[in-house]
């Protein structure tokens, strides 16, 4: 029999590290904030609300605040993360969000918190007026340790550690499984067939609901005109109904989009059915399916599907890493798995559904694990790893020949003009000074230059020497970021020496907009005689000289 602990670890498991970059709205964060998220969620009708959690486990929001959503006490929209006092320290576990948007999450604790719309009471306070900061949600929760929470358009359900499943807010077509259609302002448990048995997992459509039991059965309940609920007809059900079509199947994962539901067995098979206007369902076609169908039978084995009930978009990941996706994908129907180039499916999300939301609270935690790239950059200037120095103005700088050599032209020349018993393990530099030729070496291990202006126009002459036009192109973009009056023939002159054109180009339009001021600088009446005259009869083809 599954648990709901034993859900949670599988999920878990399945998490692939990602990079909250790739969502639009967080763009807005500096790179010292985005190193700081451990969880993040974005939401809202247009991906335009964000939350996230930080290692030291504060509680931050920004955006747009579409009813309250953002839970800061105002109705202000902001761009600059605020931070929510009364969630710091409380080690959120789970998080969704509906359609208004209202936002329910629960903590580690089991506690439960939600704000923002609040119209059919959704909030689980009794009242119908918007949440305007976290509250607690106290009715029948109290005694109760919830582990997962799920968001319909405007209902809510919590689970609980025993398996317990509350339900409450709009309840037009039953989705709150009360019997009625009647809406409901507290948490209520869901009884009915559910009565005796376990529940482990949980998932809401726009107006419908899932959950799966110990057993692997599932259960719908609520909005059914597409089929979203699996049981073979398209009439709305009030109380949980067995998707009968699943017998003998143990399902493990259920997730559902906006009026489609996507099923993952403890065998990696995958099934689908409910809407599929946007071919969503994966089957190769648009006709919606009222019982569930297996689909990407001719793959392998998928560990992990994904779906939000706010896009009709799907995916999937196997056991290869392989993500696919289909559905409504930037506008276009994908009726069929696509494989794509993406490592997880949240990628899938950033990227391509509409709105750009996550299908989950998304953990961003670093693993004790370096990428090539990371090792590289953590290794240069190492003395316990390197095999090689070179020195320079008397300082030493650590490398490693092998990185070198595969890195830069100039050095693979260099070493292999070398007998082994040969090799220096010190190399002395006389012809640049140490803060360029250390930039050199760090950006042959990260790809990256920080270098003042002035200097780089030193690192410009090495790379001008070693052939390295990547590197060529970086230090123009430095100086040209740096060019002042007092600079910018010095600047103009180096770029003539080095042969950088396009560098020339911009210092020499610079020198003509600034005519006046650099004239009377130093540097102008320092430049030799022949570039002086060019400058000259240049600028005056320009126009520069006239009244």
């Amino acid at each position: 029999m599954l648990q709901p602990a034993d859900r949670r670890n599988f999920m878990r498991h399945s998490n692939i590290m990602v990079d909250v970059g790739k969502w639009p709205i967080f763009t807005l964060l500096s790179p010292q904030e985005i190193a700081s998220i451990r969880k993040a969620c974005v939401f809202g009708t247009s991906a335009n609300e964000a939350i996230y959690i930080t290692h030291n486990d504060e509680v931050f929001v920004f955006g747009l605040n579409c009813s309250n959503c953002l839970g800061t006490g105002d109705n202000q929209s902001t761009i600059v993360p605020k931070k929510l006092e009364a969630l710091c320290g409380k080690k959120i576990s789970s998080l969704s969000y509906g359609s208004g948007p209202h936002v329910l999450l629960c903590t580690e604790d089991g506690e439960v918190y939600a704000w923002g719309h609040n119209g059919y009471s959704q909030l689980g306070n009794g009242a119908t007026n918007q949440g305007i900061t976290p509250v607690q949600v106290c009715t029948n929760l109290l005694i109760k340790r919830v582990v997962e929470v799920a968001c319909g358009s405007h209902h809510s359900m919590a689970l609980s550690a025993d398996g317990d499943l509350y339900a409450w807010g709009y309840n037009n077509c039953g989705q709150v499984g009360s019997g009625s259609t009647a809406n409901q302002p507290t948490p209520r448990r869901v009884s009915n067939c559910l009565q005796g048995k376990m529940v482990v997992s949980i998932a809401c459509g726009q107006t419908s609901s899932m959950a799966i039991v110990n057993n692997g059965e599932v259960y719908g309940w609520g909005y059914n005109g597409n089929g979203q609920l699996g049981l073979g007809n398209n009439g709305n059900q009030l109380t949980p109904c067995r998707v009968a079509a699943l017998h003998g199947v143990c399902i493990l994962q259920i997730v559902c989009g906006y009026a489609h539901t996507l099923a993952l067995s403890d065998e990696g098979l995958l099934y689908a059915w409910g809407a599929n206007t946007y071919g969503q369902l994966g089957t190769g076609n648009k006709s919606n399916q009222l019982s569930p169908l297996q689909i990407m039978m001719e793959k392998e084995r998928v560990v992990e599907i994904a779906a939000c009930h706010s896009a009709h978009i799907s995916a999937a990941r196997t056991q290869s890493g392989q993500v696919y996706m289909w559905g409504q994908c930037r506008g276009q129907s994908v009726v069929l798995p696509h494989l794509t180039h993406f490592a997880c499916t949240d990628d899938v999300f950033a990227c391509f559904a509409t709105p750009a939301v996550m299908w989950r609270l998304l953990s961003v935690e670093q693993e004790d694990y370096l990428t090539v790239a990371e090792s590289l950059r953590r290794e240069f200037d190492s003395p316990e790893t390197s095999d090689l120095k070179f020195r320079v103005d008397g300082k030493y700088i650590h490398v490693h020949k092998a990185v070198l050599k595969i890195r830069c032209e100039h050095f693979r020349t260099m070493f292999q003009s070398y007998w082994n018993e040969d090799m220096k393990e010190v190399i002395e530099i006389d012809q640049f000074s140490y803060p360029v030729y250390r930039a050199f070496l760090e950006y042959l291990y990260t790809d990256c230059v920080d270098l003042l202006p002035e200097d780089a126009i030193g690192l410009l002459d090495l790379a001008t020497s070693y052939c390295e036009n990547r590197l060529k192109k970086l230090c123009q973009h430095i100086i040209k970021r740096g060019i002042t009056v007092e600079n910018a023939f010095s600047l103009l002159s180096a770029a003539v020496r080095y042969d950088a054109e396009d560098l020339e180009e911009f210092c020499f339009k610079f020198c003509v907009n600034h005519l006046t001021d650099v004239t009377q600088t130093t540097a102008f009446w320092q430049m030799d005689g022949p570039l002086l005259k060019e400058f000259i009869a240049k600028a005056s083809k320009c126009g520069a000289f006239r009244n």
